[in-house]
């Protein structure tokens, strides 16, 4: 103990030699005078403790600040001095607040830690603000509107304004310049300065704006017996059309301007708890069979004081008709609100479009979607003519197979690049295995091809289950493709959905080209059109239909890795969009790439309307597209875009 009191009188010694050179600046004395409300803060006082600190002029207040906040600070009652220390327990050193000279080690026991509660410690956070806003470190000022974006006070938007100018990062000048008439809007000196803050923003569909300006529109009842003239009154309101009388009564009864509204149980439970003798005044309880009679006694009860008074409905009425229903509006100047309603209908209009644009993405990204899951089986039952009920396995198969990948390969990003190629050539492989030694077989039979891929599709989902079980597998996405591509607060993209379409598009280029404009292409198109002329005409249509189920087999294999990097990658995964694909074949053309990829637009558009009307029911938005598609198919049976030759005569 001689040791710690010998270190506070060294200080105080060096806290007077260090004083004689600027006593103005300390800030010790400025501590000394307002200790009881630092060593005991409460967000009652927290606030004037600051403003005195800043007023003093003293230096160091924001270092000060911080180290109260971060609960940095020790107090010496007996002395009446702060100091700077750790925030922990046992042997500790402490630093002058002024000369910064340590004094220590000494035990924590001697001196006592200021520990202020979250509470204050936002209000400092707040107040540290207005330094931290010109910090000459980008991250501590992005932090500092952080703040302000989430809690700002009148007080803080000058301090906003005033670093606007000096403001050097454009990205955070634009934040500082979108924060301050946001704040603006609310904190504004005049009128006039708020609704210019407030109509800069028409058309903006920020949450933020929203948040500004709902609170000047928000409303209160209130009733009175005259128009107030020193109220800005959104509207009156008609009893009976606008409010009910019950309404109406409670807002009577709430005013203090009529009695409470008695509830029927109660009234009777009143009613038999005052009588006596089995009588409620003259009226016998067996004769209060009726709401009339039931309702006189409980009047007579009244009279008497025995309960609260009852309002008949005829006194009700009087009532109602000489009194004035209003909603008042929270923010008393009509200007405003008028500015703030007039931007918020424009407002209205912007996100109905935004939700549009934002509902066409969504679109787009399932069109694409569909279109890799269904390509595969257009081209193969375009030329073909076999309905392979297997299709959706392949798509499994693709999923798992960028899931072993990423077991052997940790780089999320080489797995998937390797994932891609090794997924189409191992279901390219069971593909041509399945030609081979079932579909060949059972060509021009339909039901029998229809029955056998219907057991192979079981058979190879239960293989699944007993090689990897039956929970979900992750296949994790590279760390570029986390996130969003985010236009505003209401339209945004996954960047996982971007890179599906660019592979969706890359694919129908692809395909197009080689149907197109190669020899594969050609004898492909000639089978498809007119296999007995391809026949003569020196093509093999064996070879071509092998090629050609491996390559259907094989762009589902590379479908099952982009859909397995957000869809969860369960033996199940392909049965789950073997419907689609179906419908997608049907509606766009069989045989059709462009009419693959029509119909995939039609049906991932109308799937994404009819969930946007019933989000909560993904069930019923599949059941009305089967619908659709039976009633298109009746008047459209050969597709979007129907194929041309013999065959479209099959």
């Amino acid at each position: 103990m001689k040791f710690v009191f010998f270190s506070i009188s060294f200080s105080i010694f060096l806290n007077i030699a260090f004083a004689s050179e600027s006593i103005s600046n300390n800030l010790q004395p400025v501590l000394a005078e307002t200790s009881k409300t630092i060593e005991r803060p409460s967000r009652r006082t927290i606030d004037k403790t600051i403003e005195k600190l800043f007023q003093s002029g003293a230096d160091g207040v924001p270092q000060f600040l911080k180290k109260w906040r971060n609960k940095q600070v020790w107090f010496n009652s007996k002395d009446n001095q702060f100091f700077f220390g750790p925030d922990k327990r046992g042997v500790i050193s402490l630093v002058d607040i002024d000369t910064g000279v340590v004094i220590g080690p000494i035990p924590s026991r001697s001196f006592k830690q200021i520990k202020p509660n979250s509470g204050v410690r936002s209000i400092i956070d707040a107040a540290l603000v207005k330094f931290q806003l010109s910090d000459p470190n980008p991250k501590t000022r992005a932090l500092a509107l952080e703040t302000l974006e989430r809690n700002a006070n009148k007080g803080q938007l000058k301090s906003l304004r005033e670093s606007i100018e000096s403001e050097t990062n454009v990205k955070l000048k634009v934040r500082k310049e979108r924060l301050e008439r946001l704040l603006t809007i609310t904190y504004g000196d005049s009128a006039s300065e708020r609704i210019s803050a407030i109509e800069s923003f028409n058309g903006d569909v920020g949450i933020d704006v929203r948040a500004r300006l709902n609170p000047l529109i928000s409303t209160t009842r209130s009733v009175v017996t005259l128009l107030p003239k020193d109220k800005n009154v959104a509207r009156t309101l008609r009893v009976g059309i606008d409010i009910s009388y019950k309404e109406a009564h409670s807002e009577l009864a709430g005013a203090g301007l009529a009695p409470k509204p008695i509830k029927k149980d109660a009234r009777d439970a009143a009613i038999i708890a005052n009588s006596i003798g089995g009588k409620v005044g003259t009226i016998k309880l067996a004769n209060l069979d009726t709401e009339a009679t039931r309702n006189e006694a409980y009047r007579s009860l009244a009279e008497e004081g025995k309960v609260p008074p009852y309002l008949t409905q005829a006194e009700l009425n009087t009532l109602v008709r000489s009194h004035i229903f209003l909603e008042i509006y929270a923010e008393p100047d009509a200007r405003v609100t008028t500015a703030a309603l007039s931007t918020l209908s424009r407002t209205k209009g912007a996100i109905g479009i935004n939700q549009l644009i934002d509902l066409l993405l969504d679109a787009l990204s399932l069109t694409s979607i569909y279109f890799l899951a269904a390509v595969g089986l257009a081209i193969t039952f375009g030329v073909m003519r076999v309905i392979n009920m297997a299709h959706g396995e392949f798509i499994m198969i693709g999923a798992y197979t960028g899931y072993v990948v990423q077991q052997f390969i940790t780089n999320h990003t080489l797995s998937i690049v390797v994932a891609l190629p090794m997924a189409f050539l191992i279901t390219f492989i069971a593909g041509v295995i399945m030609e081979r030694l079932v579909i060949r077989h059972l060509m021009h039979r339909p039901l029998e091809t229809l029955l056998a891929t219907f057991g192979i599709s079981i058979a190879l989902q239960q293989l699944a289950k007993n090689i990897f079980g039956t929970q979900a597998v992750p296949l994790t996405a590279p760390s570029w493709l986390d996130g969003s591509l985010v236009f505003n607060d209401i339209v945004s993209i996954s960047y996982i959905r971007i890179a599906i379409i660019i592979l969706a598009i890359i694919f129908c280029i692809l395909l197009l080209y080689i149907l197109r404009k190669t020899r594969l292409g050609l004898e492909v198109r000639a089978v498809t059109q007119n296999q007995s002329m391809a026949s003569v005409m020196g093509v093999n249509p064996d070879r071509i239909n092998l090629l050609t189920f491996g390559l259907g087999s094989g762009i589902a294999g590379i479908a099952g890795v982009a859909i397995g990097l957000f869809a969860q990658v369960t033996s199940e995964l392909g049965a789950n969009y073997i419907v689609q694909s179906f419908m997608t074949v049907v509606v766009g053309g069989v045989g059709s790439i462009v009419g693959t990829l029509a119909g995939a637009g039609m049906i991932g558009s109308l799937q994404k309307v009819i969930e946007w009307f019933n989000p909560s029911n993904t069930l019923a938005a599949q059941t009305y597209m089967i619908i659709f598609v039976i009633v298109f198919i009746q008047f459209r049976p050969r597709g979007i875009i129907a194929l041309r030759g013999r065959a479209a005569e099959d």
